[in-house]
């Protein structure tokens, strides 16, 4: 783990070495003073030797500026190297999770990988600080302190020393209890982001419903698991001050019984036990910087571990080594393909049918049936679990995955606008698209009519997830969006839904008659919207129970008699 994370040091490399030596050289400096000090109070105060209090006094101040001076240094470069690995192993992160394909975000889950991008490495920059300076200064200060000590008064110095191993020890057995608890109360953090997620995401039908009594049960039972899993952590840590201030008190009680004593007796100046005092001091404070440092070493370890599973996770879909990189036509082949998202559960099932180029192809069955599976095997969003698709002849497998997504549109019955403007989410589909193929784009799916009444048009905002749009104008745009693509295969899943039929008649009427040599795949629940295609694929339970065009279904798939009939009755009630 920490051979990976320290790769993304490399652009602040420098700094990250540099720090721990201004560091070093801060701590010679400021060890030096407590010594001037004892030599300041026996030959200059006790002596009554002014010239010599001038001299060791500014010596004093002059060690107190290097000090000051060498520490707002230290504290600049770990600023630069701490900020800068943050966010190379924030962009690395977020870069690797863009390759990820469905399979891997499912198993990590969107709010999981929120918090790795977030909370954890919060916790590994400030880790990295921490490395970098005080992992530095606690355990050379301590040392110096030691020596510096032991200089002068061996037998005073063996008091401290010895509590020094106990605390350490003490300290090691904390950490490895407080571990794992630090991991679970991420992983309930991952849970409180799904939580948030939901809830905002869906705060229309919160409202509509008026469950906003539940949703704040809901999210006050996670932030109270939060609670029990964060107070257990901290009940253990809290033994670690306690016990160090116990250690420090006691040694300085020892230490001042026994040095009062040495000076009585004259084998200890009143200078050495103050010098010895500021050591002692010293010492047990960078102790208690060490046992800062391995409590927030705790969390970060934990953190740092689920980064890392991030960056070693391996997209279930790869390139081969040699990908086809052109898409010759349009033209589809399941064969025997089954598919399924966990293993043992298929929920395709040896579908086995051939589309030609260009050919329009409705896709009706039931809720579960898997016809939206079935769309997302065609762009390689998932692999087959059996059997083959095949686009333009070639096994989807066998192409360069962004070669055959550029190739392949699909506009989603769930559409998704991002924050910007219109015009910025059009060029998703084409980023140099001129105004002319806008305009285009935007007439064939009926969206031209309501854009031209904004009084900002193409450049009108659009609100986070297109909240400021409603459902059949987000739908529009999502079509125009991906008719800019000019793709060979577009696949619309139930993505005219929110839109009335007579619109409904005029996207399909305008694709048919403008993008006559692509195929097009429309999934939908009203077969007012896939009669007139060229074949209509009926599913049933994951297996593709017929296919025909209109007049062959009705004459003998029961399936779609039934559900022809039926929406024909529902028609005749509303129109009567």
């Amino acid at each position: 783990m920490l051979k990976k994370l320290w790769a993304y040091t490399k652009d602040f490399r420098l700094q990250t070495i540099l720090t721990p030596i201004v560091v070093a050289l801060e701590c010679a400096v400021e060890i030096v003073v407590p010594l001037l000090m004892s030599k300041f109070v026996d030959k200059g105060i006790d002596a009554g030797n002014v010239p010599y209090m001038w001299k060791m006094g500014g010596l004093i101040l002059l060690c107190i500026a290097m000090g000051l001076f060498l520490g707002v240094i230290s504290v600049r470069l770990s600023a630069i190297s701490s900020c800068g690995f943050a966010r190379s192993l924030r962009n690395a992160q977020y870069e690797h999770i863009q390759s990820f394909s469905f399979a891997n975000i499912d198993k990590f889950t969107t709010a999981s990988l929120v918090t790795r991008l977030t909370t954890d490495m919060t916790n590994l920059q400030m880790a990295f600080m921490m490395l970098t300076r005080m992992a530095v200064r606690a355990p050379l200060n301590m040392a110096l302190s030691i020596v510096m000590a032991f200089l002068i008064s061996p037998k005073l110095s063996i008091v401290f020393v010895a509590a020094l191993p106990i605390m350490l020890v003490f300290m090691m057995l904390l950490a490895s209890k407080v571990h794992p608890i630090f991991r679970r109360v991420f992983e309930r953090y991952d849970r409180l982001n799904t939580v948030v997620q939901e809830n905002l995401r869906g705060i229309r039908i919160v409202k509509s419903f008026v469950r906003g009594d539940f949703e704040n049960k809901k999210f006050s039972e996670t932030t109270e698991s939060i609670k029990e899993v964060s107070t257990l952590g901290e009940k253990i840590l809290s033994w670690n001050h306690p016990a160090l201030q116990f250690c420090m008190f006691t040694c300085q009680l020892i230490i001042c019984y026994v040095g009062a004593r040495m000076i009585v007796f004259g084998s200890l100046t009143p200078g050495s036990l103050m010098s010895l005092f500021s050591y002692v001091i010293s010492c047990l404070t960078s102790l208690h910087m060490l046992n800062m440092l391995w409590v927030m070493l705790t969390m970060a370890r934990a953190s740092g571990e689920r980064v890392v599973e991030v960056l070693s996770e391996k997209s279930t879909l790869t390139n081969n080594e040699h990908a086809v990189t052109e898409v010759k036509d349009g033209s589809i082949r399941f064969e025997d393909v089954s598919f399924g998202y966990f293993e043992g559960r298929d929920i395709l099932k040896h579908i086995n049918i051939e589309i030609p180029s260009g050919s329009t192809v409705g896709i009706i069955g039931g809720t579960g049936s898997g016809k939206t599976s079935l769309a997302q095997l065609i762009p390689r969003l998932y692999d087959v679990t059996g059997g083959t698709v095949y686009v333009g002849g070639v096994d989807v497998r066998d192409y360069d995955i962004t070669s055959l997504r550029d190739q392949v549109a699909v506009v989603l019955q769930k559409n998704v606008l991002f924050s910007g403007t219109i015009r910025s989410n059009l060029l998703w589909g084409k980023a140099d698209a001129t105004q002319e193929e806008l305009d285009r784009a935007c007439s064939l799916a009926q969206a031209e009519e309501f854009i031209s009444k904004l009084p900002a048009g193409y450049d009108t905002p659009v609100e986070h997830g297109g909240a400021n749009f409603s459902g059949g104008q987000k739908q529009r745009l999502c079509i125009a969006r991906s008719l800019l693509k000019k793709p060979k295969i577009l696949i619309l899943d139930d993505s005219t839904s929110a839109v009335d039929t007579r619109t409904d008649a005029l996207i399909r009427k305008a694709m048919a008659e403008e993008i006559p040599g692509t195929t097009k795949l429309i999934i939908a629940q009203r077969i007012s919207s896939v009669m007139d295609s060229d074949i209509i694929m009926v599913l049933d339970n994951g297996r593709l129970v017929d296919h025909g065009n209109h007049e062959e279904l009705m004459a003998h798939c029961k399936i779609y008699r039934e559900v022809y009939n039926s929406q024909q009755k529902g028609e005749n009630r509303i129109a009567g």
